[in-house]
């Protein structure tokens, strides 16, 4: 098995099962969550990144589908703040603990507000970052909303 990280050690001391899954991480995809779920034969809507943004210039989490693109004004109003924005990736870095590429939204250094997309619950089983790259963790949707305290609201862009 890997070397725990602060996720696996996280889901561990909760209890809670979860399915570990590496791959070769490509540090030059133009997408790394679809190159995630390429290199493991899944569907890219269950393969979730985890994208660290301020939301009202807080940090938050928001969690969606690897082939889908966050809607920051979304993101906002669930936040009941004016204005959200991707965060930079040396923040994000710092506040998580953890190496963009490798961000995982269970077992960061602080613990933010969490948004998750409601596409995910319809999955029986997603898979989000492990905490390192190269490395997923697969747990049920409902599970992860609830081990990270995220709300679940629709945060997809409308294309158009």
């Amino acid at each position: 098995m890997a070397k725990g990280t602060p996720a696996t050690l996280a889901l561990e001391r909760a209890n809670e099962p979860f399915t570990l899954h590496e791959y070769v991480y490509d540090p030059d995809a133009d997408r790394i969550g679809l190159q995630a779920a390429d290199a493991l034969g899944i569907e890219p809507a269950r393969l979730l990144k985890t994208l660290m943004v301020e939301a009202g210039g807080k940090p938050a989490v928001a969690i969606i589908a690897s082939d889908r693109t966050v809607s920051l004004k979304k993101l906002a109003a669930a936040a009941k703040v004016k204005e959200a924005a991707m965060m930079a990736p040396a923040a994000a870095e710092r506040i998580t603990g953890y190496h963009v590429g490798g961000i995982s939204p269970l077992g960061q250094k602080k613990r933010v507000p969490a948004f998750l997309d409601a596409a995910a619950m319809a999955h029986a089983t997603v898979l989000v970052n492990g905490g390192r790259r190269g490395l997923q963790i697969e747990l049920a949707p409902a599970r992860l909303a609830a081990l990270t305290g995220a709300q679940v609201v629709d945060l997809e862009h409308a294309p158009g």
